[in-house]
């Protein structure tokens, strides 16, 4: 099974990606593990990746959809894959139709996570964490049991991510707007497109992911 997760930052894409990689032995795939991976190994793709990285150049689709190529002939991928992040455009689209279609592959499921814009902003500039375990909070969904007391380990000291803020955020929904909101569209044309409420608790989004896979 081949699916395709899409929503903006913070609807909850990669933590859904990893419950199907585990309930169904799939292989969440991200295009940026991939590129430092084949630099790492230094083969011809990689070289040709980190000549780019170093220019300073955005990465050509061409190279990220090879490097998707290779990757899913890998073993861990013999059971389908998911990809999160990518495609972002349709000419991304297109070309990886086209690849899985020269390799008799297919995507079974595009999964949109729908989400409320004024909603997640507020999710997610209220992220905190326990800067000792890394415990996870909010400022109003899920405040410490004592304030300024981790519940985990009992730590004192709590960090916000820097990008987690209201300005960053809604900067980040609009560039998801603007770049990656038209390809829905294409796979709706091609009946690929499933929306599930990314607004929903996080095990009540899973059983919505579920059905859709029945279905597919």
């Amino acid at each position: 099974m081949n699916l395709v997760l899409l929503g903006p930052p913070g609807a909850g894409k990669g933590t859904q990606a990893k419950r199907l990689e585990e309930a169904h032995n799939l292989k969440q795939l991200s295009t940026g593990d991939m590129l430092r991976a084949a630099v790492a190994a230094g083969g011809p793709l990689g070289q040709q990746a980190k000549a780019v990285m170093e220019a300073g150049q955005l990465m050509p689709d061409a190279i990220i959809i090879k490097m998707i190529a290779e990757r899913i002939e890998q073993p861990d991928c013999r059971n389908g894959f998911i990809l999160d992040g990518f495609p972002r455009t349709v000419g991304q689209a297109e070309a990886l139709d086209a690849m899985l279609a020269e390799k008799k592959e297919r995507l079974d499921a595009v999964i949109e996570i729908a989400v409320d814009e004024a909603a997640l902003v507020e999710r997610i500039a209220g992220r905190f964490s326990c800067a000792k375990c890394g415990a996870g909070y909010h400022d109003k969904f899920r405040r410490p049991k004592t304030d300024g007391v981790c519940d985990v380990c009992g730590g004192t000291e709590f960090t916000r991510r820097k990008d987690d803020n209201e300005e960053t955020v809604r900067a980040r929904l609009k560039a998801y707007r603007d770049q990656t909101a038209p390809i829905l569209p294409y796979y709706e044309a091609k009946g690929l497109l499933r929306r599930v409420d990314g607004m929903a608790d996080m095990d009540n989004v899973t059983k919505q992911i579920e059905a859709v896979l029945k279905s597919a």
